[in-house]
């Protein structure tokens, strides 16, 4: 690890649907509690943790939009499914010891906090880690935008999306095999690329923000600890004085 504290002292985690359910579909209890175990590897370093998740695993509004369902029923759906997502890391983390707190966006009293951003606040300001559940509790508007959303009013310092590869290539790595990875790149240069990082909406938040996003394999354990120390994996996303470094 680099330096004697973490590089970054809050920061928003954005996990996918997908990651919550490891080689099936639906909420693997393995590869959840394997993931609360990297997050309470963090927390025990003291930084405060906030996450998003989506719902992915569980319901991909995409494919029933393109059978003809109305887009917003679609999208109020895939934030129900998000929800049982963030109520499987609460109890994951917390049978780890780690105090958490579910704020949902589509208040849902008897199972979860509504999102209020200064409750919200107090929680991390307290230790504990709020997961933040339905997206932002409109259609239209992914989990990526909840993510830049959330984490500008949390005031963190970074993004880290996690995903199935160490970064943002040139290319799909998984299809194309002379693709490269990036080590840094600047914002207006992922959007001009097109590349699927997140959407141009969150991207343009974060950048009108300057707020960092760094995008690693959260598969390899101890990944997330890594990047807060400021390891230098994955590929870094921000405001850049130079052309973007490809490695």
């Amino acid at each position: 690890m680099n330096g004697d504290r973490p590089k970054y002292q809050r920061i928003l985690l954005k996990i996918s649907g997908e990651a919550f359910s490891g080689t099936e579909s639906g909420v693997d209890v393995t590869t959840t509690r394997e993931m609360a175990q990297q997050i309470a590897d963090v927390h025990a370093d003291g930084v405060s943790i906030a996450v998003v998740v989506g719902g992915g695993n569980i319901w991909r509004g995409k494919v029933h939009e393109e059978a003809g369902m109305d887009r917003a029923t679609a999208d109020y759906m895939g934030m129900l499914a998000t929800v049982i997502n963030a109520l499987a890391l609460q109890d994951a983390l917390e049978r780890l010891g780690v105090p958490s707190r579910v704020q949902t966006a589509i208040a849902m009293h008897q199972i979860a906090e509504p999102y209020i951003r200064r409750r919200a606040m107090r929680h991390l300001e307290k230790g504990r880690v709020v997961i933040f559940a339905a997206g932002t509790g409109n259609p239209y508007f992914t989990t990526d935008t909840t993510a830049a959303l959330r984490a500008v009013e949390m005031n963190a310092q970074a993004i880290l999306k996690a995903t199935k590869v160490d970064g943002i290539y040139t290319a799909d790595p998984l299809k194309d095999k002379t693709a490269t990875r990036f080590e840094r790149m600047d914002y207006m240069d992922v959007l001009q690329r097109g590349l699927e990082v997140m959407d141009s909406t969150a991207m343009a938040l974060c950048m009108d923000n300057q707020l960092p996003i760094i995008v690693f394999d959260m598969g390899v354990p101890g990944n997330i600890r890594r990047v807060v120390w400021g390891d230098g994996i994955g590929t870094y996303v921000g405001k850049s004085e130079t052309a973007p470094a490809v490695r």
